[in-house]
């Protein structure tokens, strides 16, 4: 029996670190998306900019979270023996590589705000702060119970603030963080004539659509892979994802009118906002969710785009991740309850206080990490490098090679 018990512990143990290292895999890929969303996005002069961009913040964000960001969020550090850290099939080791593909996810959101004008270095030592320290307080005060906030939050409203894959922890965060820095670094020039909205139009719809896509498809594994464990796969997570992401479609598919921008991006708020709730959500519920996040995405992007000049996000990684996160740590609080079909064990109130206090720490936080960046080495590149394209001024080469002929 003793031999049995073993045999299948080992199994357990040996199919929790597959489970969470497919996670991984398919959050890492993700980073494609993030980059060819912004390649097509972006005009023709910046496209080599975009790439370098999202492959760098994702080496720089590793480094820092493993030394610094991991230990801060879960007192974790990994300076024991290789022996040890091996133990159980090595799987603290794939939980972390998990849970550092969503902490890179923080720049690689910031990086499509602020496409075309920004500098490099000083723009990755801003991301290395962001991963390193703002991202991984808020995170372990809401994933592993630091500071006693989710204790207080039980206490006063009767459950913790519940956040299963990210609503709020990653994409709010990121979102508002990414606020910050498009206020730093200001419009980009000759976006706004005469007080009136000048267009440029993406340079590739094409690769716009590619990263939509590989985002989309890794997003199962961004949620359902976040039970950690194959005993807590769910189907339900699964589904609710589905529904969200059709609601984001179809909702920007008509108040978007068909803009190929819009419809490609809406499918990305649906799966922004069910994060929070999908494993607590009814698929119905997800699917309301879905449809408001693709509506307000549409209708927030158009109307700042309109409204405030000097408001210049390129890619809408605020309302897409700032505000539709926002939304949906709030829905995790209206759909997860019984009385709305969901599985209970929320409450409205504590999804309010924490969605609210995530925005907060990424506004502070964004704030300090941007201005002192800024102070010390600016942000925006020069008015002729940014005529000239971030490609040729940052890395003396364009994204393709034409030949005069």
């Amino acid at each position: 029996m003793d031999s049995i018990q073993n045999h299948v512990t080992a199994l357990v143990s040996s199919a929790d670190t597959l489970f969470i290292l497919l996670g991984a895999i398919m959050v890492f890929a993700m980073h494609a998306g993030f980059a060819f969303l912004e390649v097509g996005t972006v005009r023709h002069k910046n496209q080599v900019n975009a790439l370098v961009k999202i492959m760098s913040d994702f080496g720089v964000s590793a480094l820092v979270y493993f030394f610094f960001g991991y230990w801060l969020a879960y007192g974790v550090t990994f300076f024991d023996s290789a022996a040890v850290l091996a133990e159980n099939n090595g799987y603290e080791l794939v939980k972390f590589f998990f849970l550092m593909t969503f902490a890179a996810a923080i720049p690689a959101i910031i990086s499509g705000g602020v496409a075309e004008r920004a500098k490099f270095n000083p723009m990755l030592v801003a991301a290395a702060l962001c991963v390193g320290l703002v991202y991984p307080f808020f995170e372990g005060l809401i994933w592993n119970g630091n500071y006693g906030f989710q204790d207080w939050l039980t206490a006063n409203y009767g459950a913790a603030f519940h956040d299963f894959a990210g609503s709020i922890v990653v994409h709010a965060v990121g979102g508002w963080i990414a606020f910050t820095a498009i206020i730093v670094l200001g419009s980009r020039n000759g976006r706004y004539r005469a007080g009136k909205l000048v267009a440029f139009a993406p340079s590739n719809i094409p690769l716009l659509a590619l990263g939509a896509w590989i985002l989309s498809v890794g997003w199962f594994g961004f949620n359902v892979m976040s039970a950690q464990a194959i005993e807590g796969i769910s189907g339900l997570v699964a589904m609710n994802s589905l529904m969200a992401m059709v609601g984001g479609i179809i909702s920007s598919l008509v108040i978007g009118k068909k803009d190929p921008g819009f419809i490609h991006n809406g499918p990305l708020a649906g799966l922004v906002a069910v994060c929070a709730g999908s494993d607590i959500m009814h698929p119905i519920g997800a699917l309301a969710t879905g449809v408001v996040a693709g509506g307000l995405f549409v209708w927030l992007f158009t109307y700042i785009q309109k409204k405030y000049t000097s408001f210049d996000d390129v890619l809408g990684v605020w309302p897409l991740h700032g505000v539709c996160g926002l939304w949906g740590g709030i829905a995790a609080g209206i759909f997860g309850l019984e009385s709305f079909g969901g599985l209970g064990g929320v409450s409205f109130t504590s999804q309010l206080i924490g969605s609210l206090a995530g925005v907060a720490v990424a506004l502070i936080g964004g704030f300090i990490v941007y201005k002192v960046v800024n102070s010390v080495a600016p942000v925006r590149l020069s008015e002729e490098e940014e005529f000239n394209g971030a490609d040729v001024s940052i890395h003396q080469i364009g994204a393709t090679n034409v030949i005069n002929q």
